[in-house]
């Protein structure tokens, strides 16, 4: 625990002292925050999937919702008023309201493994749950009585681990699109001053673009590090023409169909208490607007979870939880743009917009 007899200028330097010591971030990956692990469990066919975020241990857990068009699961419980503090995973799915089953799938492991919120003699997992809609992308919907997310949300968790990390059209990525270019599920990390880690997750699936017209800059791209979404930085210029709203079933009077949202989480290796997980997840809200021309609007859900997985302490004052947000909005950002850069086609029936690659090489400059 942290020694609070020390004066304030003392533990400032023993956490700057302990920040150089922090092994740099290997993976650009949300598993680069200790105790996370990401499964992921798709189809081609029905052109969806899941993708489980599995705590190690019980995380605490909070939620911003800043779209117009939100669906989730156990999303009232994360408010700081509520009794549940702690999650045991969250769940990012395709599926639109059908998706929500995915959820009973990752519970259902979890139980398997003695998890979850104890009452009395039982346990109950506690899995949050946000959705994107994916319905109109190609894939074969026409699956019964039963949608099969309760299946591929279980595979998921089964196979969550902390390496052979996946990006792109997989798990809930799999049907994901934008306006102009396939979607899918992005991923990056950093480390703060004081040494924490910050990892996003991102299941981009916008109502707008994440580039800068057709071209090959990304929004996102003057928070580019090294070439983690193809190396070409912010756009040397932005013309009118690149600046033009454009959105799925838009410009105005498109007959726009809700077939958006883009959503997440956001986690940390330090110390948060709920109010302060709810805070995290509202800066780092800032990272859609940095990456997506829209978002934000009526069709999207946009919905963005934070975790802390609590392996150190939260450094005294004001400005570690103001950086942490700061990064966390980055972190959103760059996390969104690898999604839609690292995207492929994920079958012969998809019929969505084509994939960044398929149309820019990774140095174009056009």
């Amino acid at each position: 625990m942290r020694n609070t007899s020390l004066p304030k200028q003392e533990l400032v330097k023993q956490w700057r002292a302990r920040a150089s010591e922090v092994p740099p971030v290997m993976n650009n990956h949300i598993t680069d925050v200790a105790g996370i692990s990401v499964g992921h469990a798709g189809s081609a066919s029905l052109l969806s999937g899941v993708t489980a975020i599995v705590f190690d241990e019980p995380a605490i857990g909070a939620l911003a919702v800043m779209g117009g068009a939100p669906a989730g699961r156990d999303t009232e419980c994360l408010a700081a008023n509520r009794l549940v503090e702690h999650v045991d995973a969250v769940v990012l799915s395709g599926g639109s309201g059908f998706g929500l089953d995915a959820a009973t799938g990752v519970q259902a492991w979890l139980r398997e493994q003695g998890r979850g919120f104890p009452v009395g003699g039982a346990r109950v997992p506690i899995v949050p749950q946000a959705i994107c809609f994916d319905l109109l992308n190609g894939g074969d919907k026409d699956w019964g009585r039963y949608p099969p997310y309760r299946e591929l949300g279980f595979e998921a968790a089964s196979t969550a681990a902390a390496s052979e990390l996946s990006l792109g059209s997989v798990g809930g990525g799999v049907g994901a699109t934008t306006v102009n270019y396939k979607g899918g599920i992005g991923s990056a990390s950093a480390t703060t001053s004081f040494g924490a880690r910050v990892g996003a997750m991102m299941l981009v699936n916008a109502l707008g673009s994440a580039t800068v017209g057709n071209g090959p800059h990304f929004w996102a791209g003057a928070l580019e590090n090294g070439d983690e979404f193809g190396g070409l930085g912010a756009a040397s210029r932005i013309t009118p023409q690149d600046r033009a709203l454009i959105w799925k079933g838009g410009p105005p009077g498109g007959g726009a169909v809700p077939q958006a949202t883009t959503i997440g989480i956001v986690a940390t290796d330090v110390m948060l208490t709920k109010a302060q997980a709810e805070r995290l997840a509202i800066a780092a809200h800032d990272g859609f607007a940095r990456a997506l021309r829209l978002t934000h609007a009526l069709y999207d859900g946009d919905m963005l979870f934070a975790a802390s997985t609590g392996r150190q302490a939260l450094p005294p004052g004001p400005g570690p939880l103001i950086e942490l947000g700061g990064v966390a909005a980055d972190c959103v950002a760059r996390a969104i743009a690898r999604g839609v850069y690292h995207a492929s086609r994920p079958g012969p029936h998809y019929a969505g917009p084509p994939p960044y690659s398929e149309v820019h090489t990774a140095r174009d400059t056009a």
